[in-house]
């Protein structure tokens, strides 16, 4: 992805068995590519998926695809894995704060 690349969100339809969020790939002045991406229904219930989440999430697989492929990716539609959604998972979790200093032993002498 050496060019200049600009990624919009479109926006999202909610449909029977899932959401699809849409996004526009500007390259240069006159070249656009749009991009569908899907999430399954159940993702948002069973899976903890946020809905103010998914748009990044869906961008984040779309910009991994642009890196791999560059200015052809083979498809315009891709749909999230259960992968996708725990790396997701794991890059966002909240980390775990421990206390900063190692207790002391006690030693009775």
């Amino acid at each position: 992805m050496t060019e200049n690349m600009n990624v919009q969100y479109v926006g999202f339809e909610a449909k029977a068995l899932v959401r699809e969020y849409s996004f526009i790939v500007r390259r240069g002045l006159d070249e656009t590519s749009e991009f569908t991406l899907t999430i399954g229904n159940e993702a948002f219930g069973a899976k903890g998926v946020k809905f103010q989440d998914a748009p990044d999430i869906c961008s984040v697989r779309l910009h991994r695809e642009l890196a791999v492929f560059g200015k052809c990716p083979p498809k315009a539609h891709y749909h999230i894995s259960e992968t996708d959604l725990d790396e997701y998972h794991t890059a966002h979790a909240p980390k775990v704060w421990g206390y900063p200093y190692k207790s002391k032993i006690s030693r009775d002498l």
